[in-house]
């Protein structure tokens, strides 16, 4: 059975810089990139049975930023 999706919205620029990213690297389309990039992210966040460490917070913090969301 395929999961049901729901729409994220991410500011455009950030949608083009991923567009440029995904050309040529092997995705398909941005979408399947920021999947990706979302379930590493939160695979790296559930191994963590409690609380980050600053080098790990700082981490994902530079991983969101990257992405656009800081």
């Amino acid at each position: 059975m395929r999961e049901s999706k729901v729409t994220v919205k991410i500011p455009r620029p950030l949608y083009r810089k991923v567009q440029q990213v995904v050309e040529g690297s092997g995705f398909n389309s941005p979408t399947d990139f920021i999947v990706y990039v979302l379930r590493d992210l939160m695979g790296e966040a559930e191994e963590h049975s409690g609380e980050f460490n600053q080098d790990e917070l700082e981490d994902v913090k530079r991983k969101l930023k990257n992405l656009g969301y800081l």
